[in-house]
This record gives C-alpha cells, sequence and structure tokens, in this order.
C-alpha cells in the first residue's frame, strides 16, 4: 500500500517534467500509475478475502504520544472503493490525453495534481487513523481546489473553487473536532478498534455518551459537505467550472465518495446513535428529491448531470447509513454502479463539448446521427442511471427497494417512517429517470427540422474510457453474483431485516421491487414527455430558500465584518499596535500570577557576585535603550540599538555561553547592515519621534512590560520541581552526537528538526525580501563588472567637486590588476582607499575563518550558523569596498542557489538515515586514520551544519543584493546611470 501511495505521488512531483518532454501524452504516463496499482489491487483480492488471514496492514509510528501512526489497511470495503479510485483514476488521465490540446497551459501542474488526488484519495480509504484519514480529507479539499480552478483567468472558475473550499473545509474542521472527541471516547484513533469497541462505547450512560453521539454527529457534518447534501449541496454544481476530467473523477467517482465511504466505515458501530438516523434520512432523502428536481430545469448537460449526482449522492447517503444488511449491500452496489455510469456521462459530455462547441440542449440536435458509437455508450450509462435492466444501475436500484421494502415490515424505525422513506425513494427515483430521459433527448435527439449541429468525428483513443466505463456497466448487470461477492462480508456486519435474505440478480421474479421498478419507468417518462409544462410550473413555484445565496450572503457580512474590525484596529498607529500586544501581555500573565499559587524564587540578586561586570553591561544597555528612545536621527536611533545587542552579547559572554555571545554579535552587526542600507531610501531624520500626547503612556507601558518580564523570569525559577535537562546535555552531545560543543550538537542533531525548520522559515523570509524590494527575479545573474565603463557607477557632477575628484583619480589609478576586479567600475569620487585595502586585507582571511568556525563548531566554539554569518560579513565588506559590480563578482552562484542547495542538504541529511536503517537526522560517528592529520572523528551531522552555512551565506547575499544592489541601481537610475561597453570584446581588466 505505502508503494501504490508513494508511486503516485513521485511521479506526480516529476510530472510537469514528463509534460515538457512529450506534451499531452505525458497523461498515459501518468496513467499506469493508477493502472498499475490496480492491477496491484486486483491481485490482493485472495489476501483481502480469506477467511482465515486477517486485512492486510501496514503500521509505521509517527507521533506515538499523540497516537497517530501511519497506518494503512485494506479490508473489504477499502478494497472496493480502491475499484473506484484507481480503476476510474487510471481511465480519466488516460482520457486526458486527447481531452486537452498540445498547446494547453499549466498541463503538467494539472497534471500532477489529479494524480496526486487519485494517490491521496487511495490513502483516504486505507487509512486506519482517525487523523491519518483527516490530514487526507484535507488534502483531496486543497488538491480540489486547485483542479476546479484550473482556468485561472475565468472569475466563475476561481469563484467555484474557492467555495467548495470554503464549504468542505468547514466541514473537514467541524469533522476534525468529532474525530478527536470519538477518538478519546473510544481511547484510540485506530478506525478498527474504534469500531470494535463501539458496542462498548454505545452502551455509556450520562456525559459519555451524549459526547459520543456529538462527535458522530460531527463526522457526518464532514461527510454531508464533502458529499454535497443539504444544505451544503450548491458547491457541486458550482464546482462544474472544473475541466470535464476533474467532473468526471472528482464528482462522480473520488471526491464525492469520501462522504459516502465514511458513512459506510462507520455505519456497522455507530448506525445507532441519537442523531444517525435522523440526519441520515432527512438530509439523504430532501438532497435526493431536491437534486433530481433542480436537474429537470436545468439545458446545461454538466448541470444536468451535477445536479443528478447531488440527487444520487443524496440517495446513496440514505441507503448506505440505514444500517441494515440488506441496504449495506445494494448501497455499496449502487456506489459501484454510480461511478461507472456517471464517470462515462461525464466523458460523453467532454467530447460533446470538446467536438461541437456546446453543452447547450438547445443548440444540439442530431449528435446520435454524427456520431453513433458515443451515443451507443450514452445511452448504456443513461439506462443504468434511470434503473433499467439489463444494466448496473437496475442491479443496485431493485435491491435497494427490496432493502427498503424489508425495512418498513421488519427494521427498528416503524412501518411509518419505514413506507414514508420507500415512498421518498421512489420519488426521487422517478425524477431520475426523467432527468436521464431529459439528458439522452437533449444531448443526441434532433430537435427543430433541419436543425443540426455540426459535430467534428470523434476517435477512438478518445472514446475509449467511457466505452470501457460503459462496457463494464454492462458486465456489472450480467455478472452481479460476482459483485455480491464483493459486497457480502461487508453487509454481513449488518443486522438482517428480510427474513427471506437479498441477492443481487437480474431477475428476481414478480416481485413488489420489480412492480416499483415499472412504476418508476412509467412515471418517469410521462415526467419526460410533459417536461414543458413540468418548466412552466417549476418557474412558478417562489424560491422560498436558495441556500447558495445564503452562502454568498454570509461571506458578504464576514467580509463587511472583517472590513469593521480592521478599520478599528489597523490604524497604521505602530503606537497603538505595540499598546495593545504589550497592554495584553501585561494583564493576562500577571492575573496568571497573582491569581495562582506561584512558587516565587528567595535566592535573588541584583547583581551576580560571581560577575560584577554584568553591572557595566547592563548599564550600556539601558543607555543604548533610552537614546535610541530619544534619538532625532534614524541613523543614530538604529546604531544605539545595535549597543543594546552588543551588549546584551557581552553578558552571554560573561555568563559563560561564548556561542549564544558570538552569534548576538554576528547577527547584531549583520542587521546593522541591514539597516543601514536600508535607510539610505528613507528620511535622515526622525523630526516626530517623540511627539504627541502618548509619552507618558510608553513609558508606563515599557516600563512595566520590562517589570513584568523580570517577574515571569523570578516565578519561573522558582518554579522548578526537577533536576534541570540541561545537566545531562553535555553527555548526551558527546556520547550521542560526537561533539564538545553543546549548542551546536543541539542544533544539528539533538533538535535537528526545530534547526531544519528555522532554516526553512529564513529561506521563506529571504524569499519575501527578494520579492518586495525591487528583486524581480532572484535566479537571474547580475550585471558583470567587465561590462561597466571604469568611472561611470555613482559619478557626481556638481562642479564644486571638481578639486576633490582631481585628487581621487590619483588613487584610482591602477597601473596592474587589481584584486578588486569591480573597483575600477566606481567614479573616482566614490572609491575609498582605505575600505578597499582593508578588504583585500582581511576577506580571505575572514573567509577561511568561517570555514574553521564551521567545521570547528562540533567541538569547539562556532557551528554553521556562526560561519554563515562571518562570512556575510566577508562579502558585505567586499561589496563596501567595490559596489554593487563586486558583489556580482564575489557572488558567481545566486542566492536562490545558495538557499536551495542549503536546503537540500540540510534534508538530503536527515533522509539519508531512512535508506540505512535508522531514524531521520540520525546522526553516525566516523573515525579514521589520515596521512599528517592523524586520527580524525567525522559527525554526519557536519553535512548539516553545512546545509545550514550555506542558507545564511545565501540569505546574507539576498539582503546585500535587495538592500544594497538594488538601491544602488535606483540611485543610479535617477543620475545618468551606468554606462555600459559597447565593445563586442569584453574589457581586459589590466586595461
Amino acid at each position: 500500500m505505502l508503494f501504490v501511495l508513494c508511486a503516485h505521488f513521485i511521479v506526480a512531483i516529476i510530472a510537469p517534467i514528463l509534460f515538457a518532454r512529450w506534451g499531452r501524452a505525458a497523461f498515459y504516463v501518468l496513467a499506469a500509475v493508477p493502472a498499475a496499482s490496480f492491477v496491484w489491487l486486483l491481485v490482493q483480492y485472495q489476501n483481502v478475502y480469506s477467511d482465515t488471514a486477517p486485512s492486510p496492514t501496514v503500521d509505521i509510528p509517527w507521533i506515538p504520544v499523540l497516537d497517530l501512526n501511519l497506518t494503512f489497511r485494506m479490508d473489504q470495503l477499502s478494497w472496493l472503493m480502491s475499484l473506484l479510485v484507481l480503476g476510474v483514476g487510471a481511465l480519466v488521465l488516460a482520457y486526458c490525453a486527447r481531452y486537452f490540446k498540445t498547446d494547453d497551459a499549466g498541463l503538467g501542474g494539472f497534471g500532477a495534481q489529479l494524480l496526486a488526488f487519485a494517490g491521496v484519495m487511495f490513502g483516504l480509504v486505507t487509512a486506519d487513523n482517525l487523523i491519518l484519514l483527516f490530514v487526507f480529507w484535507e488534502l483531496t479539499t486543497v488538491l480540489s481546489y486547485l483542479l476546479i480552478g484550473y482556468a485561472r483567468t475565468r472569475i466563475a472558475a476561481r469563484r467555484a473553487a474557492l467555495q467548495a473550499l470554503i464549504v468542505t473545509t468547514f466541514g473537514g474542521l467541524a469533522m476534525l473536532v468529532g474525530l478527536i472527541m470519538v477518538g478519546e471516547s473510544a481511547g484510540t484513533y485506530s478506525i478498527s478498534a474504534v469500531l470494535a469497541k463501539a458496542p462498548e462505547l454505545l452502551s455509556m450512560d450520562g456525559t459519555a455518551q451524549v459526547l459520543l453521539d456529538i462527535g458522530i454527529a460531527l463526522i457526518l457534518v464532514g461527510a454531508v459537505t464533502k458529499s454535497a447534501l443539504l444544505p451544503f449541496h450548491f458547491w457541486l454544481p458550482g464546482a462544474m467550472a472544473a475541466p470535464t476530467p476533474v467532473s468526471a473523477y472528482l464528482h462522480a467517482a473520488a471526491m464525492v465518495k469520501a462522504g459516502i465511504y465514511l458513512i459506510a466505515r462507520l455505519a456497522p458501530g455507530f448506525a445507532q446513535t441519537e442523531y444517525w438516523q435522523a440526519m441520515i434520512v432527512v438530509l439523504g432523502l430532501g438532497t435526493m428529491l431536491l437534486g433530481g428536481w433542480r436537474a429537470l430545469r436545468q439545458y446545461d448537460l454538466k448541470l444536468i448531470l451535477a445536479y443528478g449526482t447531488v440527487s444520487q449522492l443524496g440517495f446513496l447517503t440514505l441507503v448506505v447509513g440505514l444500517g441494515g444488511q440488506e441496504a449495506a449491500m445494494a448501497g455499496m452496489a449502487m456506489v459501484l454502479a454510480h461511478g461507472l455510469f456517471k464517470a462515462a456521462l461525464f466523458l460523453v459530455v467532454g467530447i460533446i463539448d470538446h467536438q461541437s462547441g456546446t453543452r447547450d440542449i438547445r443548440e444540439l440536435s442530431g449528435v446520435f446521427k454524427s456520431a453513433p458509437m458515443l451515443g451507443v455508450v450514452a445511452l448504456i450509462g443513461v439506462a443504468s442511471m434511470a434503473g433499467l435492466p439489463p444494466l448496473a444501475g437496475f442491479i443496485a436500484k431493485e435491491g435497494i427497494f427490496q432493502a427498503f421494502i424489508a425495512s418498513a415490515n421488519h427494521g427498528p424505525a416503524g412501518p411509518v417512517i419505514g413506507w414514508t422513506v420507500l415512498v421518498g425513494i421512489v420519488l426521487g427515483s422517478v425524477l431520475t429517470f426523467a432527468y436521464s430521459a431529459r439528458f439522452m433527448w437533449g444531448g443526441f435527439a434532433p430537435k427543430a427540422k433541419g436543425m443540426a449541429t455540426v459535430f467534428k468525428p470523434v476517435g477512438w483513443l478518445f472514446l475509449a474510457a467511457p466505452a470501457l466505463l460503459s462496457l463494464l456497466t454492462v458486465a456489472y448487470g450480467f455478472f452481479s453474483q460476482l459483485v455480491e461477492s464483493w459486497v457480502k462480508p461487508y453487509s454481513d456486519q449488518f443486522p438482517a431485516y428480510d427474513p427471506h435474505g437479498m441477492h443481487l440478480l437480474l431477475w428476481h421474479g414478480f416481485t413488489p421491487a420489480l412492480g416499483l421498478s415499472a412504476l418508476v419507468v412509467t412515471a418517469g417518462t410521462a415526467l419526460f414527455l410533459l417536461r414543458n409544462k413540468v418548466e412552466v410550473f417549476q418557474g412558478k413555484i417562489p424560491a422560498t430558500v436558495d441556500f447558495e445565496r445564503g452562502y454568498r450572503q454570509s461571506i458578504v457580512v464576514l467580509d463587511r465584518v472583517a472590513i469593521w474590525v480592521t478599520g478599528r484596529t489597523q490604524r497604521g498607529s505602530l503606537f497603538f499596535y505595540l499598546a495593545v500586544i504589550l497592554s495584553t501581555s501585561i494583564a493576562s500573565v500577571l492575573a496568571v500570577l497573582f491569581l495562582t499559587d506561584q512558587h516565587w524564587s528567595h535566592d535573588l540578586y541584583f547583581v551576580d557576585p560571581g560577575s560584577p561586570f554584568q553591572l557595566i553591561a547592563g548599564a550600556v544597555i539601558v543607555i543604548g535603550a533610552i537614546a535610541a528612545a530619544r534619538a532625532s536621527k534614524r541613523f543614530m536611533a538604529v546604531l544605539m540599538v545595535s549597543v543594546t545587542g552588543y551588549g546584551i552579547a557581552l553578558i552571554f559572554a560573561l555568563q559563560g555561553a561564548p556561542d549564544l555571545a558570538l552569534t548576538q554579535m554576528l547577527v547584531e552587526t549583520i542587521i546593522l547592515v541591514a539597516f543601514v542600507l536600508a535607510m539610505r531610501s528613507l528620511p535622515a531624520s526622525l523630526l516626530e519621534r517623540t511627539a504627541g500626547s502618548h509619552k507618558a503612556a510608553r513609558l508606563i507601558i515599557g516600563i512595566a512590560f520590562g517589570a513584568t518580564m523580570v517577574v515571569v523570569a523570578i516565578v519561573a525559577m522558582g518554579s522548578r520541581i526537577h533536576v534541570p535537562v540541561s545537566l545531562d546535555m553535555p553527555i548526551m552531545a558527546y556520547e550521542g552526537g560526537g561533539g564538545l560543543n553543546v549548542v551546536n550538537v543541539t542544533l544539528v542533531d539533538i533538535r535537528a528538526w526545530d534547526t531544519f525548520g528555522e532554516i526553512s522559515v529564513l529561506a521563506i523570509a529571504a524569499t519575501g525580501v527578494a520579492s518586495l524590494i525591487f528583486v524581480r527575479g532572484r535566479g537571474q545573474r547580475l550585471p558583470r563588472a567587465e561590462t561597466v565603463a571604469t568611472g561611470s557607477v555613482g559619478k557626481l557632477q556638481a562642479a564644486s567637486f571638481e578639486p576633490t575628484v582631481e585628487i581621487a583619480k590619483r588613487f584610482a589609478a591602477a597601473p596592474g590588476n587589481p584584486w578588486l576586479v569591480a573597483g575600477r567600475t566606481l567614479a573616482p569620487e566614490r572609491r575609498s582607499i582605505i575600505i578597499e585595502v582593508v578588504a583585500r586585507l582581511v576577506f580571505h582571511s575572514i573567509i577561511v575563518i568561517s570555514i574553521y568556525l564551521l567545521l570547528a563548531g562540533h567541538n569547539a566554539t562556532g557551528g554553521g550558523f556562526a560561519g554563515g554569518l562571518v562570512a556575510g560579513l566577508a562579502l558585505t565588506i567586499r561589496y563596501l569596498a567595490g559596489g554593487r559590480f563586486e558583489l556580482a563578482e564575489a557572488t558567481r552562484i545566486s542566492a536562490g542557489t545558495l538557499l536551495g542547495l542549503g536546503l537540500t542538504i540540510a534534508a538530503l541529511t536527515g533522509l539519508a538515515p531512512l535508506f540505512l536503517g535508522g531514524d531521520v537526522f540520525q546522526s553516525a560517528i566516523i573515525a579514521f586514520e589520515l596521512p599528517i592529520f592523524g586520527h580524525v572523528k567525522f559527525v554526519t551531522s557536519t553535512l548539516f551544519d553545512i546545509g545550514v552555512y550555506l542558507v545564511v551565506v545565501g540569505l546574507v547575499v539576498d539582503v546585500l543584493r535587495s538592500l544594497g544592489s538594488e538601491i544602488d541601481k535606483h540611485e543610479e537610475d535617477g543620475m545618468d546611470g551606468v554606462a555600459l561597453i559597447q565593445d563586442d570584446e569584453p574589457l581586459e581588466v589590466a586595461k
């Protein structure tokens, strides 16, 4: 099962590459994945249906503390649903190769998403953990949003995708609460274990029983929204804005069946809970009748099928959720039949739209004559949907009539409810027959005399998928006992209501069920023949309740409330934001501290007697903070803030934390550089910095927040009840991580997951900086120095600068090949001989130091983060000495490449141990002898540290490009720009 899942996801990842190489033919490659998985599924039949062996199960511990394991179980129900998911999925993907044009945009992403959806659905129906099921459930929501919104330029597609996302996410969140309530009630999140405990859970009383009933009801809310039942049915017709293959798969055989599957999964154990029957009967029957009624007034073939699908989903919910053995057998038989005929009909509509350019039944005429094979395929699907023999739909519907007759006579609900529901099902079936006839007549029959739709010939490859589905529909009718053998093990979990038993047969004899079928055909035919009068009647009925309008009005109200709240909270005032945040923090923390029993530390002192120099550092921090608050210049304010940071670094050093001190100092320096570079685009003065009537409030809030943090620290120190874990960390670091530097080993080994998340955030932050500040394409190479004329960058034009310029030119002339290759591009008045000399002296040394910190960090002060910051400072010095073209010469590899390479190395370091039988991010200690160097102990977590190093360097390069080079470029554009060399040959620097 894991192999099937991984195959879908891996091929989905490389799908864009396949489409770039083979175009739309790549759909055949994608179709091979679910097709091969379908073959594997058939091979598993003996294992799944074995009377002696347990169901095939895969169980991989993931988060044991949360009882969340990667547990997959292939029982009979999962096998049945997988037939639809994989079989129909393979046919739809193959159909896409002829549905789409070669030059259609976005096929790679579309194919990847559709294949991934097939994998996610397979994971959903085989998951044996409630939380894992929810993960796959929400993945279907996200992927359906992307697939429905494939036509990004069409507002209808975007609106429909967002509507489906909001509705199904709402249901998913409600379902999550229900899953947690049921899991906690059962004491396990294993689905099979929860169902095994169902009798025990149903025997509870009091609050525990109420919580269980509410939990099951919330799960049903999730199923109702996913399967488009009342009052959430409206998202499904709207989703017809998706390409037809998406409708054929998601809305006939996969996504909407997820809710039906969940109901079928829980019904054996929880069909007798408090709210189950009421929700299933009312929503299922109401949806069946409403969907069928609405289908009769549609003119779009796809919308006829959409509302018909809504009706059929209500029908399936009602049957599968009834809780009897006969209904379970007939319900699962109808699930399979519906997946076959509805997917085939959606694909037929796609062909009609593709070959004629319309789906409007008022414009279609004589299509059966133009495409007889297509008409035959459609006729088989329509006949099965209408419940005509000898097809799959007839077998399943006969079984459903028989099941509900038995339930009305012998079921626990009683005859009144039982016969009422049966009458409703018959009425819904009449509507189904009528809209089936409307579909066939509207899509294929000749209309007005002389009216004929221009219809291009249909290739056999295009017709193959719906034709095969229709062929299976016919085979189902003649081999229904085979289907019964598939369904019976599942249905045997329910109590039987029919004393004579029930079987899926083409001919039962003259039975009440056959009489109801004849009644449905007769009434449905009459309803179709009177279609014009029915449409007039429908037009006269006022729309008293429109759930879609209610949804849209709710969204409008939500938008207005959001605007009102935003207008009163997002005022653009930094003081207001900070005042609210800090005041809330002060009030909430102090309320907890003083209203509860806390342990206050009694070992307090103002100055650490072991480190009296902290008083000096503290005074520096206080002076820096006050000066920053009082500064009237931006540069002075930033400089004073940096003074406070350096003061904190000094405190770290005095407390014996050299790694923290080094990192704090380096970070403070990089931040100072970034601020100084950015401030070139801002006014120099802060004239109104201290003005206003809030000075006292600022002072009070600032002092109060600082005092609150002091109190929190005192209480935290006094609340310790166990020995600090840090006492064992040196031993853990050396024995487990192979290093003496506790801080570095913690970062790259003990909590490598946290560090990987942090460098991922760094990469995202760098991307944000690059996209917000001028850089249009991070991957584009910066202009090289050889393309720029000497002395053209930043040239000043004012005559008053001439004496200074003449002096500078004497220093700028270099008879040989200067090491700073781009220094010559700067105008002489922009160059600094001191900075250039310093850069030439220290650049290489700083780079060597950064590499030393990287490699020595496992046992001494340093590490990848500190080493990367030092390398970034070296690049900063080179940029300051030679300008943006010098930065281009120094960083031949783009920032994006560095970030991606660093993340890739870190990720591969984490994954590699899995292939060697270890855990993710597990380190190995390798000892060996080298000539000259002697004994060497290498820890593989150093490779992870190299990834961190590259990410940090990439971040600094991104900052220098965004806040340095790009601002330089904009300043130069405001002058006369840069003189580019027009010669074909690049300039030799030596010249």
